[in-house]
């Protein structure tokens, strides 16, 4: 395949070859792969952080006493105190299912599609 060259006046100077490249098959669906790809390569991770909702000095109370038998923070001076922590269901405990920080978000083109 060939392709004219052009002088900054319009007039044409020579004619080039091109790369193989050019005589292929006009693919979207491939072309829409390698881009996916290109750009799940930039794609950081992220996640909660792994203290979220544990800094505190909760402990679980056991049973017999008519509470859930979730963590509860120490103290009763404060508006924190006797609450219960770290599990997800409590308002300041960790994300419930969060995204995890080590999932891979690559993806890969195969050998042929390149």
């Amino acid at each position: 395949m060939k392709a004219r060259v052009y002088s900054l006046t319009g007039e044409e100077i020579e004619q080039i070859d091109l790369p193989k490249v050019f005589e292929t098959d006009f693919r979207p669906d491939i072309i829409k792969r390698a881009v996916l790809a290109a750009q799940s390569a930039k794609r950081q991770p992220y996640g909660p952080d792994p203290e979220a909702g544990k800094r505190t000095s909760a402990e679980n109370w056991g049973v017999g006493r008519g509470v859930a038998r979730l963590p509860r923070v120490k103290g009763s001076r404060h508006h924190r105190g006797a609450k219960a922590a770290f599990v997800g269901i409590v308002v300041g405990g960790s994300v419930t299912h969060g995204p995890k920080p080590t999932r891979v978000y690559k993806e890969k083109i195969k050998k042929k599609e390149r």
